[in-house]
């Protein structure tokens, strides 16, 4: 990337970072926000404990599965080995969305109530990920200096190399394609819409926000990144519970991971 590209990025994050600071100082933070505390939209998750863990079981058993197959299937092919590494590690998330159909399927439930009245999820999800800005940038940089402080070393995530080094487009299309519509649907899915939506009326709410995100965290495999994205798991399941739409959380994920992928290719974040 050029220069002048790279300081259109910048500029292009400072705004996103000044807008996301506005909205959060005017939903969450103001004086007005705090007094007027609003209710949860998002019903409870009327299921047996069995039931909940048949969900997590084929939701972990459908990506082992599907992961262990594409790797078998793509150990002969005569294919480039980013392309191999991609779609084995992408076929996680495919086998997750498969046992999350398995257990629509095998699984009786009563239909989930309605929300009330609320912003689009895509409204809300433009909002969630603009307030996720200016938190993420502070936890950023706190969890950057205690890893420093403590002598660890802050390694990116694998991804962002594959991103970074992409020289064929195609490629380039597929991983940002996955990372902006395959990967939200599955992880929201699964943290938000399953573990969170369980949690959050069993066990403390502090515990149902954190269990979640921590697991969202850790999934990630990357410590320099770890805390950012439980502070990101926490404001998803925050915004889930107020607007009761797990598309909401999507709109914002995605974006989110499209944002990343603008900084890699800008070069502000290799």
């Amino acid at each position: 990337m050029s220069v002048l590209s790279t300081q259109i990025a910048i500029g292009f994050e400072l705004s996103l970072l000044l807008s996301g600071a506005w909205i959060l100082w005017r939903l969450v933070l103001s004086p007005a926000a705090r007094t007027a505390r609003k209710p949860s939209r998002l019903a409870a998750w009327d299921i047996a404990a069995s039931d909940f863990l048949l969900f997590v079981w084929l939701v972990i058993i459908g990506g082992l599965v599907v992961q262990i197959g594409a790797g078998h299937l793509l150990k002969r092919a005569d294919i480039d080995a980013n392309w191999r590494i991609i779609f084995v590690g992408g076929s996680v998330h495919i086998g997750m969305l498969a046992g999350m159909v398995a257990f629509r399927l095998f699984v009786r439930r009563p239909p989930p109530s309605e929300p009330l009245v609320t912003l689009h999820p895509a409204i809300s999800g433009v909002a969630t990920f603009l307030i996720s800005i200016p938190v993420l940038t502070v936890v950023s940089l706190a969890w950057q200096g205690l890893l420093q402080l403590c002598g660890i070393p802050a390694e990116k995530q694998d991804l962002i190399d594959l991103f970074a080094k992409a020289k064929s487009p195609g490629l380039l299309l597929f991983l940002t394609s996955f990372a902006v519509v395959v990967a939200p649907i599955s992880e929201e899915m699964l943290f938000r819409a399953g573990i969170f939506r369980y949690a959050r009326t069993r066990l403390p709410r502090w515990a149902a926000l954190f269990l979640p995100a921590c697991l969202f965290g850790a999934l990630h495999f990357n410590l320099a990144s770890f805390a950012p994205l439980v502070a990101l798991g926490i404001i998803f399941s925050l915004a889930y519970e107020r607007t009761g739409r797990i598309g909401t959380t999507m709109v914002a994920h995605a974006l989110f991971n499209l944002n990343t992928v603008v900084l890699i290719l800008s070069g502000i974040d290799r």
